[in-house]
């Protein structure tokens, strides 16, 4: 029992570590690309602050890594074992990720960023075997308005939020 908590804890450190190196190498990157203001963003500004924020996640889970000791870690089973895929790959999970993309791409074109939205996340969302229809369903609304929203209405980019034909 100790080994696999050990191990836990190794690969929560490692990962912390390795998100933030790529944070900081994107932060990086990106500033050198000229960030601008938030008013006339520069080419770097969304890759320097998706960096920065990979960087902070990275040192969230780096410091939550330390801070649990050692001490077993709490885990809750989950109500009913998910089937495994057959051959090592969840061919359904793949496909509907594939999918989801697709569907952006396609209703970003043709519907818009609201429709486009919202079938992507909710596709990725059933890739999971965990989420239920309603889960999904209400995730991709949420995402679509909160999409709307932030770059509609606050930042109004020229992506239409909503186009027919």
């Amino acid at each position: 029992m100790g080994k696999g908590l050990a191990s836990s804890r190794a690969k929560d450190r490692i990962a912390a570590l390795l998100l933030v190196a790529l944070g900081a190498g994107v932060a990086w990157a990106g500033h050198g690309y000229g960030v601008g203001t938030l008013s006339r963003m520069g080419a770097g500004y969304f890759p320097m602050l998706l960096g920065a924020l990979t960087l902070g996640v990275g040192l969230l889970l780096g410091l939550g890594s330390l801070a649990r000791g050692p001490g077993p870690v709490p885990r809750e089973p989950l109500s009913q074992p998910l089937p495994k895929p057959r051959h090592g790959i969840d061919l359904r999970g793949a496909g509907m990720l594939l999918l989801s993309l697709a569907a952006f791409i396609v209703l970003g074109r043709h519907g818009g960023m609201v429709p486009a939205t919202f079938a992507c996340v909710l596709l990725a969302a059933l890739a999971d075997r965990g989420n239920s229809l309603r889960v999904a369903l209400l995730l991709a609304l949420a995402t679509s308005l909160l999409g709307y929203l932030v770059f509609g209405v606050g930042l109004q980019l020229q992506f239409n939020p909503f186009q027919w034909g």
